[in-house]
């Protein structure tokens, strides 16, 4: 330790610690240039990635859709949700397709007291001598209804008669009045109106009916009664109430509808 405070040598102190001051400015003057390198070099490589991120453009951030935006109004699948259900025509009184009307009932006219029009629907009118084969035995399922449920004061009531061909061959049969009789009872049970009491026209009355197929057979009555053999009936039309109408045709089970007549 008293080395370093006082120099020990042949020549006089001051010079050892001029010796010693220049040393240590040498040394202090190398590491300032070391800093300086170092500050340096780091300054640099930091403005050049300060310049670089300067000069790129900053990435641009899309904004997403509004939620104040209009709802998606259409439904996946582009269903159609509606109808639907794809059926084909109207339902006759079986479930099966209703041929619809081939003509309007009314325009045959009426058949006198306690009549009614009649007429074919989807079965084409055939002659008496055509070649078609009548319909076999269990070959047709038949199906009766009410147009309407209940009928206003004056307005007639009108009948559908569905036929199915369930064979696989076209066949011909007989709706005329005497052939297929629709009867009306009233809540008592009293009949008060048939189709074969006094028919105009009487005779047959033959519709095609294709195979695998249904034909609708339309009766409109008139609301008046009728009598057996065109016997004079009771003047009037028949009273507001509940009736019912059945269908019979040989060898055919067909199951009969209700309906109402509306008073004033």
């Amino acid at each position: 330790m008293g080395s370093m405070r006082n120099p020990i040598g042949p020549l006089p102190s001051s010079i050892y610690w001029r010796r010693r001051a220049v040393a240590t400015s040498l040394i202090a003057l190398l590491a300032l240039l070391i800093v300086w390198a170092v500050s340096s070099g780091g300054g640099d490589g930091g403005k050049d990635d300060g310049k670089a991120n300067g000069d790129s453009p900053a990435p641009s951030i899309t904004p997403g859709p509004s939620g104040s935006g209009p709802a998606i109004s259409e439904q996946p699948g582009g269903r159609d949700e509606s109808g639907e259900s794809g059926g084909s025509g109207g339902s006759g009184g079986d479930g099966g397709t209703d041929a619809g009307s081939g003509g309007d009932p009314g325009k045959n006219g009426d058949n006198g007291a306690g009549g009614a029009a009649s007429g074919g629907a989807g079965g084409q009118q055939v002659p008496a001598g055509s070649s078609l084969p009548d319909c076999a035995p269990g070959a047709l399922k038949l199906s009766l209804r009410s147009v309407k449920v209940s009928y206003e004061p004056g307005e007639k009531p009108t009948f559908q008669l569905v036929a199915s061909n369930s064979s696989a061959t076209t066949c011909k049969a007989d709706f005329g009045p005497k052939a297929a009789v629709l009867t009306v009872t009233d809540d008592k049970d009293d009949e008060v109106w048939s189709s074969k009491d006094c028919p105009n026209p009487a005779g047959s009355l033959l519709l095609r009916v294709p195979a695998g197929a249904n034909i609708t057979h339309t009766v409109q009555w008139d609301r008046k009664q009728s009598a057996p053999q065109c016997a004079t009936p009771p003047a009037g039309a028949v009273a507001p109430g509940t009736y019912l109408v059945e269908a019979e045709i040989p060898g055919v089970t067909v199951l009969p509808a209700s309906f109402r007549l509306e008073s004033d």
